[in-house]
């Protein structure tokens, strides 16, 4: 039936997720209003790579298009270490990017220093490009969706998210088992080229990865102590010594993968 409500498998955070009919209802987050803001601006535009905010239910939860395709789930499958679907997704987040660009940031907005000489945010970014958001039709990344997270951000910053999740840049022992075996300096170098990002914007790529550790261990201790649910799981299952491996990792490594980034720009 068309009100049947289906449970839909979410990400780390999100409960009480379901789909009924072509639609998803979904508990509204702690900034639903940016979030139904950036929805409503991406269709404004005609952007086709993200859901549709309907409104709210009678039940107060966000009301959302149902986007057909294929998503991650856990373990990751073995395609997300695929060069060519990594490509696919770098090139559809430099499309929402350019869509975004123009919406600017709200009134009031805050954010943390960017590292010394990089740029500071300038629009609102996605940030949280993992694959269990990214939904995929023929091998390629169609959409985006959970746009929980999003605040303000730079181009440097969007890739830096991009990088964790589909460059492998933290250390093997950490990663899925899809992505051990990827190259993570060619990786990153691969997915800044799809992304096109500017040659002089790529030094800056490790530090903000570097801080975006030095800032997350923090942030996701209080979230698990104020939130609970999935952020107290993921605590519980030592995500924090993981952030705190991945900074180690990205400073050993710091050179090798900015000299990629770099001499090997396209």
């Amino acid at each position: 039936m068309d009100d049947e409500e289906v449970p839909l498998v979410g990400g780390d955070v999100t409960e009480g997720l379901v789909r009924v009919g072509g639609t998803v209802r979904r508990p509204l987050g702690e900034q639903a209003d940016r979030v139904h803001a950036v929805l409503r601006h991406l269709e404004s535009v005609g952007f086709d790579g993200a859901p549709r905010f309907l409104g709210i239910d009678e039940r107060g939860r966000e009301t959302l298009t149902f986007v057909e395709g294929e998503v991650a789930g856990r373990p990751w499958p073995a395609w997300v270490g695929d060069d060519d679907r990594a490509v696919s997704v770098a090139r559809l987040l430099r499309r929402l990017d350019d869509a975004l660009v123009p919406l600017g940031l709200p009134a009031g907005a805050s954010w943390p220093e960017p590292p010394p000489g990089a740029p500071g945010p300038h629009f609102l970014g996605h940030l949280d490009v993992t694959p269990e958001n990214t939904v995929f039709r023929d091998g390629t990344a169609h959409a985006l969706i959970d746009f929980d997270l999003v605040r303000p951000a730079s181009r440097v910053d969007e890739v830096a998210n991009l990088l964790i999740w589909w460059g492998a840049w933290m250390p093997a022992g950490d990663r899925e088992a899809a992505m051990r075996a990827v190259d993570a300096a060619g990786r990153g170098r691969l997915l800044a080229d799809a992304y096109g990002l500017d040659v002089g914007l790529r030094p800056h790529l490790v530090p903000t990865s570097i801080l975006t550790a030095q800032r997350s261990w923090p942030r996701m201790k209080e979230r698990a102590e104020r939130l609970g649910g999935g952020w107290a799981r993921m605590w519980d299952e030592g995500v924090g010594d993981r952030i705190l491996r991945r900074e180690r990792w990205l400073r050993e490594n710091a050179d090798a993968l900015t000299d990629a980034l770099v001499a090997r720009a396209t």
